[in-house]
């Protein structure tokens, strides 16, 4: 490439291989894209219970506010000298973070007794096959 090529002005060729370079490195490995195909209508949105849905939400909301208040809290207090707005945002933040905690448990013992429910109704269901 001539610098003072007229289709390339003002362009200087730092970092481009020489042809030994170009010569004497590897070929380029092959590689293949993975296509998947996507569904406009969100039609496995339907196989989420609601209860889960909802769960993530709130999980969702509370661990970012829980993030954002425990970071700025301390820095606007260390920082900007927020001697009594750092640390209610920073409690925020932990409540916050305990209320992530909480709703998640919630969401797990509400799984849990409906997975405990639906194995209960399984057994009756090959019990009264075994009976008659």
């Amino acid at each position: 490439m001539n610098p003072l090529d007229e289709d390339n002005e003002g362009e200087v060729p730092f970092g481009e291989p020489s042809s030994a370079e170009q010569e004497l490195a590897p070929d380029a490995p092959d590689a293949s894209v993975q296509t998947f195909e996507t569904e406009s209508d969100f039609s496995s949105m339907s196989e989420v219970s609601s209860e889960t849905l909802g769960a993530f939400g709130a999980c969702f909301v509370y661990a970012h506010l829980a993030l954002f208040l425990g970071a700025i809290g301390p820095m606007g207090w260390y920082f900007e000298g927020w001697s009594r707005a750092g640390p209610l945002l920073f409690a925020g933040g932990v409540v916050a973070g305990w209320l992530t905690y909480r709703r998640y448990r919630k969401w797990e013992r509400q799984r849990a007794t409906d997975d405990t429910a639906g194995s209960d109704t399984a057994t009756a269901a090959a019990d009264g096959e075994d009976a008659g």
